[in-house]
């Protein structure tokens, strides 16, 4: 895969391309520099050729201006400029493009997951849930799946929880310690507060299939699946809660592949420090155990942000490629992480503290890794200018190409199906008929006050319990329990569920 060509005191030389083996891309690695240095067009050029070798792609799109990888580009001076510089037949082209959004939050396929796929453990990190409260979390999990109570979204695990602390259904646990209403009030309280961070939209069916991902286009080259992002980018909860399901259903799907030609797909994370900026320990551990883990199956992971530090220190060191532009050392603390970073690279005849600070925009210093797994020697470089639009497709443009897409039909509108509230509702309805059919009585055929002005009263009442008994609601219920009893969904590493 071609990057650019290499810069030798001041001079591009065309003759000496840089490049990275398809092979090692699912090592990970990391795009880095200060804002304007041109990291995002350095992504979308590395996508741009994934795609062109067959390698679908995954964007997360922060900032929303990643979508111009769906229309060509701009023929322009500058462009034809840097082609002649780095030795690049510059030509303007489109990849094929899907566009998501998170629970259909902004523009975008609704992306959705259920309350039953993410499991228990995975669902108490995000919650912030501590061992006993996760412990909680779990049983009420198991209660739902011995049931036959569907756990599609928040609403339903709302009210599985609140049935088992009220005073019908505390005897349900009772055997296997119990469910307190301290804790359920801890669990339904982070629920809430998780809500509000947009998380009820994104519970929820029609379900997401990952192997969407997976695509190619009817050309061969590989689908680039953006996730738009910029209505959600004060919601990095959301984010790095669809994070942790995705690459864990990714990792629970994907057959081990060990060491390919090339990538199954490859992530790229814009923004990344929006993910780790005040993460949990539990989140840090789920990725970190993620990337150390997903590469045996193809998936390669990139993170683009501005400084290396702004990547914990043991996910930053399963990273084996790096492209790192300018940084900026205008205050002691960018000093430090200057000299931190320098450290980070391999011996070069570089000086590269200098280096980096003056670096031009569109310019990186990169080492990767090469088909033999070993550091390639740093090379300071003039990237490559990407084929497509670098910038944003007009909003109308791409809500055309959102609803265009085969696959909005088929996620676009949310489902509710009957599920665990609705179960646990008709249950309530019918104790309540059945209360009052006790407290009313119910008045015999013989009965010589059967004639009497009260009589159509009872018979009212009556008919009123019996419609409940006999609804389809109540019917279902119990056959979901005689069929479903004992049930159990079996949870992956991850607590998720597998398919």
């Amino acid at each position: 895969m071609e990057l650019g060509a290499a810069l030798w005191e001041g001079q591009c030389h065309a003759d000496a391309p840089v490049r990275i083996p398809l092979a090692v891309l699912n090592r990970h690695g990391l795009v880095a520099g200060a804002t304007g240095t041109g990291k995002t067009k350095t992504l979308q050029l590395i996508a741009e050729q994934l795609s062109a070798n067959g390698v679908p792609v995954f964007l997360a799109d922060v900032k929303g201006d990643v979508s111009g990888i769906a229309a060509p580009g701009q023929d322009n001076p500058k462009v034809r400029e840097r082609a002649g510089q780095v030795g690049q037949t510059w030509e303007a082209a489109k990849f094929p493009c899907e566009f998501y959004a998170l629970g259909g939050i902004g523009a975008g396929i609704p992306l959705r997951a259920t309350v039953t796929s993410f499991g228990p453990v995975l669902l108490s990190k995000v919650l912030q849930l501590n061992q006993t409260q996760e412990q909680s979390l779990g049983l009420i999990f198991h209660y739902a799946d011995s049931k036959g109570l569907e756990l599609y979204d928040l609403k339903d695990l709302k009210a599985v929880t609140g049935f088992l602390v009220s005073d019908v259904g505390k005897p349900e646990l009772k055997g296997i310690g119990g469910l307190s209403s301290v804790t359920a009030g801890v669990i339904l309280r982070s629920i809430t507060a998780f809500e509000q961070q947009g998380a009820a939209e994104f519970f929820g069916e029609p379900e997401f299939d990952v192997s969407e991902l997976l695509r190619l286009g009817p050309d061969g080259r590989g689908l680039v699946s953006v996730l738009e992002l910029p209505a959600v980018q004060d919601k990095p909860q959301l984010f790095s809660t669809f994070l942790m399901w995705l690459l864990a259903e990714l990792f629970n799907g994907l057959p081990e592949v060990g060491d390919v030609d090339r990538p199954k797909l490859v992530f790229f994370f814009d923004e990344a420090h929006l993910l780790f900026s005040g993460a949990s320990k539990a989140f840090l551990e789920s990725i970190t155990q993620t990337v150390r883990l997903i590469r045996s199956k193809g998936v390669g992971v990139f993170f683009v942000t501005q400084t290396p530090k702004d990547v914990p220190a043991d996910v930053l060191a399963q990273l084996g490629n790096r492209v790192q532009h300018a940084l900026r050392a205008f205050t002691p603390d960018d000093a430090k992480a200057l000299k931190a970073t320098v450290r980070t690279f391999p011996k070069s005849p570089y000086d590269l503290e200098e280096t980096l600070t003056g670096l031009g925009t569109g310019e990186a210093v990169i080492t990767v890794l090469s088909e033999t797994g070993a550091p390639t020697p740093v090379a300071v470089t003039r990237l490559r200018a990407p084929q497509s639009l670098m910038g944003p497709v007009p909003a109308e443009d791409l809500d055309r190409l959102v609803k265009s897409s085969l696959l909005y039909g088929r996620y676009a509108d949310a489902v509710d199906r009957e599920s665990a509230f609705e179960k646990l509702s008709a249950g309530e309805r019918e104790r309540e008929a059945a209360a009052v059919e006790s407290a009313l009585g119910s008045p015999s055929a013989e009965s010589p006050s059967a004639e009497s002005p009260s009589a159509p009263r009872g018979r009212a009442d009556k008919s009123l319990a019996e419609q409940v008994v006999g609804s389809g609601i109540f019917r279902s219920l119990a056959r979901s329990v005689g069929t479903q009893l004992g049930r159990e969904i079996s949870r992956s590493l991850f607590g998720t569920r597998r398919r």
